[in-house]
């Protein structure tokens, strides 16, 4: 994030169009007002592109003239004339339809556009800044998006990388959504919850994690978070996840869970069809199969006496194989009965 800042200040210092690339979520209009504000001049105009549909579309963008179509009963401005001599940003540009894409070309090379219904064109002196998830490359090589246009906006391009290859920023993230409001008390994770977020990949970006800590917040009144303030889908996914794990270290060593009951480890050696007289002397040691679907309860008490098992009672280790805190596993081998 510090090349970011630095790119952010060289972006700010002239006028040249500048493309904003990165996943939802990731904070590419937080960006964008960065720029803006480094060297603020006039107003900065957000223009969601995914919203400009129908035939009103252009007259959005660039206004129109009293007359120059059925209700319009009075001259307009459009975004683009409310930004001259600041900056417009167009989010998701990746969704403009490519009749717009056009007008949008000439805007950036020739600084003019024309109102709808007008004659006459009108200079603007303006900074554009695009945003997109999408990879404008594929979108180009697809024939959705103009390549003159792309050319004409990726002058300056910064990337934003996804939450999850930048796990560092996280408690700093987590700082700046918990400030309170004037006159609340103050909020702190608590090390579990700290260890679960930074576990988490964070699929949505900022922009999820921000949503959590506001919910978590709200559960709260002061003090520290804790795991039943979290939101039921990342402790649901949390839960499933600690799972996988324990079956990626069954799977790698499967000797440290032979002995544990409810586990039954296939045996190497190929199935050998025995006489009837001889299956009938084996029904107490060979159960009929259970089905393999079980509940999350059953899985998480499997899971939690493996690994036991496999550290030899140890549950410092235990809780670290399955990535919860010692609290956790505590209250869980309480809950299940677990010695």
């Amino acid at each position: 994030m510090g090349s970011i800042r630095r790119l952010i200040d060289k972006a700010s210092r002239n006028r040249l169009p500048v493309l904003l690339l990165g996943e939802t979520g990731t904070g590419k209009e937080v960006v964008a007002r960065a720029i803006h504000d480094s060297n603020p001049r006039g107003q900065f105009v957000p223009i969601d592109c995914g919203s400009l549909v129908g035939t009103l579309m252009e007259s959005e963008l660039f206004g129109h003239v009293k007359g120059s179509f059925s209700g319009a009963a009075e001259n307009k401005k459009g975004l683009v004339e409310l930004a001259d001599g600041g900056t417009a940003f167009f989010d998701e540009i990746g969704d403009l339809p490519l009749e717009m894409q056009v007008k949008l070309l000439r805007l950036l090379q020739e600084r003019e556009f024309r109102a709808v219904g007008s004659l006459q064109w009108r200079k603007v002196d303006l900074r554009i800044i695009a945003a997109t998830h999408r990879d404008l490359k594929i979108e180009v090589a697809a024939g959705r998006f103009r390549k003159d246009l792309y050319y004409r906006l990726n002058v300056f391009n910064i990337h934003l990388p996804p939450l999850r290859s930048r796990k560092e920023d996280l408690p700093s993230l987590i700082d700046h959504f918990l400030q309170p409001p004037q006159g609340m008390g103050g909020f702190y994770p608590s090390q579990e919850v700290l260890d679960l977020l930074l576990a988490y990949d964070w699929p949505g970006n900022v922009r999820e994690l921000q949503h959590c800590v506001e919910r978590m917040t709200a559960m709260q009144s002061e003090g520290a978070l804790q795991m039943a303030d979290l939101p039921s889908s990342l402790r649901n996914h949390t839960a499933a996840a600690g799972l996988d794990r324990l079956a990626d270290v069954v799977a790698n060593d499967p000797a440290d869970l032979r002995d544990v009951p409810e586990f039954h480890l296939a045996p190497k050696s190929p199935v050998i069809s025995l006489p009837q007289s001889e299956v009938a002397g084996h029904e107490k040691r060979w159960p009929a199969p259970q089905s393999p679907v079980i509940s999350l309860p059953q899985s998480e008490k499997q899971a939690i006496s493996a690994a036991l098992a496999s550290t030899h009672g140890e549950r410092g280790k235990a809780a670290r194989i399955l990535r919860i805190g010692r609290s956790t596993l505590y209250r869980k081998m309480k809950e299940y009965g677990i010695a």
